[in-house]
């Protein structure tokens, strides 16, 4: 995890950490398409691991509930990529982040290890980084924002002979995960960041909100969690207090009107993927009367916002 300035830990922070995920449509849960992918040469790396009770199936791949698992007829020797429910929007490449829910299970017996729907919190991967098994490195490549997969990882691709510590899971397993893609989100640069001329602001009582674009994605609804790229400056002098085009590492904040950062979940309800605005708050909308002052904000100077929304769930 690279190391952030504080504002970005205290915004996310002070927001509420349930994470409610959009609705999808239903679907029947038939294998449309199977792929298998050969000639694999990746290590698979520890992950975090922990049980997972179990719960109510649903055939959506954009429901909450985590969904049934059928395990394959034999066991996997290589990588078998089953499309359950095909998505939309770009298809995901080595270096992009995917936001998903998953449920996974010993492909032998059944037997489930972890899943995400229980916990109510999606799992954030950068594909092609190494950072989890080299099954999901790997079977994620090419899936969009609603899909749902199974993945049928043989042990090589999972943890071959050393599992994680405290699992069911056991030296040779191979494994079955159904993964829920709720989000796909590209990399970025600091050149990225949009290059607006915003004039400073002083003195504000309330909240202005400019439409820069449009955007042309789902709406951002109450309740929904947004997957934003943040801009943020000092009213007076413009100053960048912080940038997540920086750390190529979009923030998630929840939508609760009301919530800590009120102008800033106010300012974003209604944003369409793709779009950008440009937020301007009083401190009373923002950090509150303390500001942030080792992030060089103290509590007396609004705040701007730039707010590119690149995803929601």
């Amino acid at each position: 995890m690279r190391p952030r300035q504080l504002i970005v830990p205290v915004l996310l922070v002070a927001l509420p950490v349930g994470l409610t995920a959009c609705g999808g449509d239903d679907d029947d849960g038939d294998v449309s398409d199977t792929t298998v992918i050969t000639d694999i040469d990746l290590e698979p790396v520890e992950g975090d691991d922990g049980p997972g009770d179990d719960g109510p199936g649903d055939d959506g791949a954009g429901a909450t509930n985590k969904p049934e698992v059928d395990l394959p007829d034999t066991m996997p020797t290589e990588l078998v990529i089953t499309e359950l429910a095909g998505g939309t929007g770009p298809a995901a490449v080595s270096g992009d982040t995917v936001v998903v829910d998953y449920v996974g299970v010993r492909t032998e017996d059944g037997d489930e290890f972890d899943n995400s729907y229980d916990r109510g919190v999606p799992f954030s991967v950068r594909l092609g980084e190494g950072r989890v098994i080299a099954g999901w490195d790997e079977g994620l490549v090419g899936a969009q924002t609603g899909t749902r997969r199974q993945l049928d990882i043989p042990a090589d691709l999972a943890y071959g002979d050393n599992p994680p510590g405290g699992s069911v899971i056991q030296p040779g397993d191979a494994l079955t995960f159904v993964v829920d893609v709720r989000a796909v989100v590209g990399s970025v640069s600091p050149d990225d960041a949009p290059d607006l001329d915003i004039p400073t602001s002083s003195g504000r009582t309330d909240l202005d909100v400019v439409e820069i674009e449009a955007g042309d994605g789902p709406e951002l609804e109450v309740d929904q969690t947004a997957i934003a790229h943040l801009l943020l400056l000092r009213g007076d002098d413009l100053e960048v207090l912080e940038s997540t085009w920086n750390f190529d590492d979009p923030a998630q904040i929840v939508m609760v009107p009301g919530g800590a950062i009120e102008g800033l979940v106010d300012g974003m309800l209604g944003m369409r993927v793709g779009g950008i605005r440009v937020i301007t708050m009083p401190p009373e909308l923002a950090f509150g009367p303390d500001g942030v002052p080792d992030a060089g904000l103290p509590g007396d100077v609004d705040v701007i916002v730039v707010a590119q929304l690149v995803g929601l769930y």
